[in-house]
């Protein structure tokens, strides 16, 4: 049977799409925001969503759709907006201790170095993550399409984004769109797991 036709449409400043965003996050950086945020990393992470001052706001969000359920989602953002967002929206949907909190940014300041990267000019693709049920359909190649009109009108000149090594089949999907790999992180050392590739392309 031939699947349902799909859409793709900006997200929606509500809890619950929040909450998939939250599951989208999580699942696309193997349960790094489980691990940063404890049990209540979906809800944290779907307050903050519906705030405009972060990265995970619902103004960066594109989320595709097939039969009225989301399928699949792509977070991205110019490198110019990313310079003016805030953690203060997870901080506060956190609420966590002054201690937990310290924690937690020492957890995070890996991601966080990762992201200073950013060159002026580039639009960067956060996260992509589509349901296992729906991969092969077309769904991730809908998603960057939108990605990809987003950051034309937002008037970068490249995207760029960062997948791991070990995932190899991002990465073929990536290569298959025109995209490149530019560098390597860390740069001088070998960190099975955690190595991540920086990947663009000129829009």
């Amino acid at each position: 049977m031939d699947p349902q036709p799909l859409s793709i449409r900006p997200a929606n400043p509500t809890f619950d799409e929040g909450l998939a965003c939250a599951r989208y996050l999580d699942e696309a950086a193997e349960g790094f925001f489980h691990i940063m945020l404890g049990r209540r990393a979906a809800e944290i992470v779907a307050k903050a969503y519906i705030e405009p001052e972060s990265n995970y706001s619902y103004l960066n969000v594109t989320f595709a759709e097939r039969d009225e359920r989301i399928v699949g989602m792509a977070l991205g953002f110019a490198a110019e907006e990313h310079r003016s967002f805030s953690d203060r929206p997870l901080k506060r949907a956190a609420g966590f201790p002054a201690l937990r909190m310290r924690t937690v940014q020492l957890l995070t300041r890996p991601m966080l170095q990762v992201l200073k990267t950013i060159a002026a000019g580039d639009f960067y693709l956060l996260s992509i993550a589509i349901d296992e049920d729906q991969r092969g359909q077309g769904v991730g190649s809908a998603l960057i399409d939108s990605v990809e009109e987003r950051a034309r009108a937002s008037g970068s000149t490249r995207l760029s984004l960062d997948v791991a090594v070990k995932n190899e089949g991002a990465r073929s999907l990536y290569e298959r769109r025109g995209m490149t790999v530019e560098s390597k992180w860390p740069k001088r050392l070998n960190l099975p797991g955690l190595s991540l590739l920086r990947m663009t392309k000129t829009l």
